[in-house]
């Protein structure tokens, strides 16, 4: 890390007070600029769109089923017990489809939304 000092195209650069350049090693930016160029292809996308999926399906995983941590001790259980965390993920998401239907889009409410409407037992869609 460097910081800039006053110069005369500094105004080119930048209008704040401080900036802070990295200067890395030649094969570490060649490395950065290859990955850069990779991101803009349609490949990438197609495989970062997969993988946003499965990071989802992990996270709903953790928050919602405690896939953080295993119950009991031993890998035949510890297996076991994500199958069944698995199947009850599939199982919710199926119900969810079931009764909001295929023309919708699922949405994520905040919890305290309809709080109102939950509490009467209607069902918001």
């Amino acid at each position: 890390m460097k910081d800039c000092q006053p110069c005369p195209s500094r105004s080119d650069c930048t209008r704040a007070k401080r900036r802070t350049i990295t200067v890395r090693r030649q094969d570490h930016y060649l490395a950065l600029q290859a990955a850069r160029i990779r991101e803009t292809t349609e490949a990438y996308a197609t495989e970062y769109a997969r993988r946003a999926g499965v990071e989802g399906t992990l996270s709903q995983g953790t928050r919602a089923y405690g896939l953080r941590r295993a119950r009991y001790i031993g890998e035949a259980k510890t297996a076991l017990q994500h199958l069944l965390t698995a199947a009850a993920i599939n199982f919710v998401r199926i119900a969810n489809w079931l009764i909001i239907g295929t023309g919708q889009k699922l949405c994520h409410y905040h919890r305290f939304q309809n709080w109102p409407v939950r509490l009467a037992g209607a069902v918001v869609h």
